[in-house]
């Protein structure tokens, strides 16, 4: 081999820029972190040809004085901070002082600023392969202006990698998407070939935010969720989370902040989509827009030269944290609450507007009965003996409430007939509401078996011949350090060695399951996230299929008194607003949209 020498600058720049400069897009995003940390409350964002020939940003902060403006474009350089306790407890977006430096290697850079402390700014150089830079005066504002002009023009293997402009200008608009995103006090402006794409003026914390959220996720989404803002033991979580009737099909419109942070991480994702996991269709993705706050010191930034990941020093914590809130607000989602009612102030009280997944055919051309009297409830009466009366969810036909004699009329209104055997029509204060009888039902039953399970569900069957299991050593001591785990839930495991672990009981109603399949999944979820649900799912995909199989089914006529029991128990019911699918139970038409559908007042 040959002798070890220290590379010079400019490749070690170059090589830098691999790590943060993959396309004009983290160019954005860089300079975008700078200006933010700068204090600026006007952005504006100059770019052509999707931003290989051009990226501009100029802000109104604090700017940078002349003698450190040449030390700017130097690596490692930085004013954000100056010992190991600030890199412990990281408050600013910025701090590696790699990214004017590795920008400059790849491209003609140029940085003009004014700190204020004198009547004109300065303008410093920096062209790719000449990295000693030229400083001279210029004209310019309180604030900086930094401007990338032809990306990769000296590295024409990597330019080959770019791709369309337009391509180049999508991943460019997202960064700058997430940026406006945190923080709506600063106000942003995107321009694209000299055409104007966004416009966003600086607005006030909540309803500014609200306000920021609507123009640049779209008002539906807005319409279709619902604001969460929790705190406890020193983490805060603000922000919305769609309901589960607005999933998309892509995660495409996932945001996650961390200290205005936009971060993904695996602790994260993994509590949002074990949240959402009960009530999502199946393929689809949940759509949210959510802050986390913490104390600095408790999460690391410094992880990835992207600074796209964090790692958390209570990861567990954390991830229970994210859990509750977010399962919480999502089994409040029911009608008439008040969380679903703010997040859609246009449509009545617990109102789901937004087109839903196609629902499934339930057996229309099956000949209807020719009367009904409560016949449609045999099948979930037949199934409460198996059950218990109180897991189906299902009483006595109850008498028929009139709307002269209530006081209030309930949020899903009352029962006014059936469509087909499968749709509930009833009224409410606000128009028609239209209720798949099924769906609801078997939520409602599922809903109910799960709390069956909870006040009951240590039940444990011993095994006739114990499972031995041959595992790894980690694998092992995790076994053995959480016990609690598997108690909770009905099972008894020993460790019998230093790699097997022995299964002596489980839960009754996992006795056909693969035991074997389970506890490996479970360790194996211990040893990638700190926790497991495997067992919760794997018991609520068999309550699930037992309240599918236990619910009213389609093509059955049900009484007006059944019709009302059915509506009162879904407003009482958690997430009674999709079944165990994912799919919608029910959906509302104001009088107002019933009004524009026959034109009138027109």
């Amino acid at each position: 081999m040959s002798r070890i020498q220290q590379l010079d600058p400019r490749l070690a720049n170059q090589i830098a820029a691999g790590e943060v400069v993959e396309r004009p897009a983290s160019v954005l995003k860089e300079l975008l972190e700078n200006a933010l940390d700068a204090e600026a409350r006007q952005i504006q964002v100059d770019v052509e040809q999707g931003g290989v020939r051009l990226v501009r940003v100029r802000d109104d902060g604090s700017g940078i004085s002349r003698e450190d403006l040449s030390l700017a474009l130097c690596r490692h350089a930085t004013s954000k901070i100056r010992s190991q306790e600030d890199l412990e407890a990281i408050g600013s977006l910025g701090f590696r002082g790699e990214a004017l430096a590795a920008i400059g290697s790849v491209s003609r850079l140029t940085l003009t600023s004014n700190d204020g402390g004198e009547g004109e700014g300065w303008q410093v150089r920096a062209e790719g392969r000449e990295m000693s830079p030229s400083l001279s005066p210029a004209a310019h504002p309180q604030g900086s202006t930094v401007e990338m002009r032809d990306l990769f023009f000296n590295t024409p293997a990597r330019r080959r990698f770019l791709r369309k402009e337009q391509t180049e200008f999508r991943h460019l608009e997202e960064v700058f998407r997430r940026v406006a995103l945190s923080e709506p006090a600063t106000g942003f402006r995107l321009s694209h070939n000299r055409k104007v794409v966004h416009q966003l003026p600086p607005v006030g914390e909540q309803a500014g935010r609200a306000q920021r959220v609507a123009r640049l996720c779209g008002s539906a989404f807005m319409e279709q969720s619902v604001a969460v803002d929790v705190e406890s033991a020193g983490l805060r979580l603000h922000g919305w989370m769609g309901l589960p009737t607005f999933s998309r099909a892509q995660a495409d419109l996932q945001y996650f902040y961390v200290n205005g942070r936009v971060i993904r991480d695996r602790t994260v994702s993994h509590a949002v989509r074990q949240a959402y996991s009960d009530v999502l269709y199946h393929g689809r993705h949940p759509a949210y827009v959510l802050f986390l706050e913490l104390d600095p010191a408790m999460v690391d930034v410094n992880v990835h030269p992207t600074k796209h990941e964090v790692r958390f020093r209570e990861q567990r914590m954390i991830h229970d944290f994210l859990y509750r809130t977010l399962h919480r607000t999502i089994a409040e989602l029911r009608p008439g609450q008040a969380p679903a009612a703010a997040a859609m102030p246009a449509a009545a009280p617990g109102a789901v507007e937004e087109p839903a997944p196609v629902q499934s055919g339930m057996g229309l051309d099956t000949p209807r009965p020719s009367h009904g009297g409560g016949d449609g409830l045999r099948q979930a009466r037949d199934y409460s003996t198996l059950v218990g009366p109180a897991a189906t969810g299902w009483q006595p036909p109850q008498a028929a409430i009139g709307a002269d004699e209530a006081q209030e009329t309930p949020p899903l209104g009352f029962a006014i007939a059936q469509l087909h055997g499968v749709y509930i029509l009833a009224e409410n204060a606000s128009g028609l509401v239209l209720v798949d009888m099924h769906a609801a039902h078997e939520r409602i039953t599922y809903e109910r078996l799960k709390d069956s399970w909870e006040s009951d569900r240590v039940r444990p069957q011993p095994l006739l011949v114990p499972l031995s299991l041959a595992v790894s050593t980690r694998e092992a001591d995790l076994a053995e350090a959480r016990p609690e785990l598997f108690e909770r839930l009905g099972f008894s495991i020993e460790r019998a060695g230093p790699e097997t672990l022995v299964v002596r009981e489980l839960p009754a109603l996992l006795r056909e399951a693969d035991v074997e399949k389970l506890v490996r999944d479970v360790l194996s979820d211990l040893v990638v996230h700190g926790r497991s649900d495997r067992i919760e799912q794997t018991v609520n995909e068999l309550l699930s299929t037992m309240a599918c199989h236990g619910s009213v089914r389609a093509n059955r006529l049900l009484g007006r008194e059944e019709m009302n029991a059915l509506l009162r128990d879904m407003e009482a019911t958690e997430r009674s607003g999709q079944c165990n699918h994912g799919r919608p139970t029910w959906t509302q038409l104001s009088m107002a949209e019933l009004d524009r559908l026959f034109l009138r007042g027109r």
